[in-house]
């Protein structure tokens, strides 16, 4: 189907407000802009209702991190839910992500801690990975002071869902109970080829020079692209990790091995919803205040990983 109206029109007004590409700037421009088109676009009226949040720090892997914390209304106990923002590993933060984080914590009905990890290309690859599987790992055991339920699940978007997708593998393998994982178009295959990645290059909000842009900033000085930790794909053993709801989008580069990735969930006997939303595109998860369809799918997805949470 064609892309949804009202995202087909803000992407005509970004291409006729002659903005240069991200790629040919520098980082700290990018970050600027994110900021402006996420965070600064928003007015008060379009913040997703919680019940309360609270801005705090959680330890990363070399030192305390940002966090924000999420509650949803009513009493608990709740899940808990660790959030980490897309990006590129190189822009994103909280603010960038407070609606999203809200979203989440209101369709699931969880408590979310939203990690602001280190970020490229000042902290390169393996850094933001570091950061979130040991954030993740102290709030895991520390689940008292957030939802207060043994419920634990991870979520993100984009270089986010491949955060997500990297702490799920390492808190298995250490004998940390995760219950869900929820994965929003997430980066999983640095080096794949995928018919997407041609299909939607150009023209779709996230570009496949975009995507070069990132992972060299990210990554470029890693030699093993099928690295776990940067390429979740390629995971040794995906046997026994928490089932997992995969959100796609039509238009989206990722959105074949967003895909790739649930297929071998299923083949290694993880349950795995995978949704593909036709007509969206890449950020469409932030998109709900310009598009009715987009924020139906937000709350859909939501709603559907708040059920494979509390199982």
């Amino acid at each position: 189907m064609p892309v949804d109206q009202n995202i087909a029109a803000m992407l005509t007004m970004m291409e006729q407000a002659g903005l240069p590409p991200m790629y040919e700037g520098t980082p700290e421009a990018g970050r600027a802009l994110y900021l402006a088109l996420t965070h600064g676009a928003r007015t008060p009226e379009q913040l997703v209702p919680v019940g309360s949040t609270e801005d705090r720090t959680v330890p990363g892997a070399v030192g305390d991190l940002k966090a924000r914390v999420y509650r949803p209304e009513g009493e608990g106990p709740f899940a808990t839910v660790v959030f980490f923002h897309g990006g590129g590993w190189v822009i994103g933060d909280l603010d960038t992500h407070d609606n999203m984080a809200r979203s989440v914590c209101r369709g699931s009905g969880a408590v979310v801690v939203a990690v602001d990890y280190r970020l490229a290309p000042e902290h390169p690859f393996p850094a933001a990975a570091d950061d979130a599987v040991a954030a993740a790992r102290w709030i895991a055991a520390h689940l008292e002071e957030f939802g207060g339920d043994q419920r634990l699940g991870v979520a993100g978007d984009s270089a986010g869902g491949n955060l997500s997708a990297v702490v799920a593998q390492a808190l298995h393998a250490d004998g940390t109970p995760l219950a869900a994982q929820f994965l929003i178009y997430p980066a999983v295959d640095a080096e794949g080829e995928y018919p997407s990645r041609i299909e939607n290059a150009k023209g779709y909000f996230l570009e496949k020079d975009t995507m070069d842009w990132f992972y060299g900033h990210y990554a470029e000085g890693w030699d093993d692209a099928l690295d776990p930790r940067l390429s979740p794909l390629h995971g040794a053993d995906l046997a026994g990790l928490p089932p997992a709801v995969v959100v796609t989008a039509e238009y989206d580069p990722l959105r074949d091995e967003g895909e790739a990735y649930g297929e071998a969930l299923r083949a290694a006997g993880v349950t795995v919803d995978v949704r593909r939303y036709d007509g969206m595109i890449h950020g469409f998860f932030d998109m709900g205040t310009i598009s009715p369809a987009a924020q139906q799918a937000i709350e859909e997805t939501s709603a559907r990983f708040g059920e494979v949470l509390r199982g």
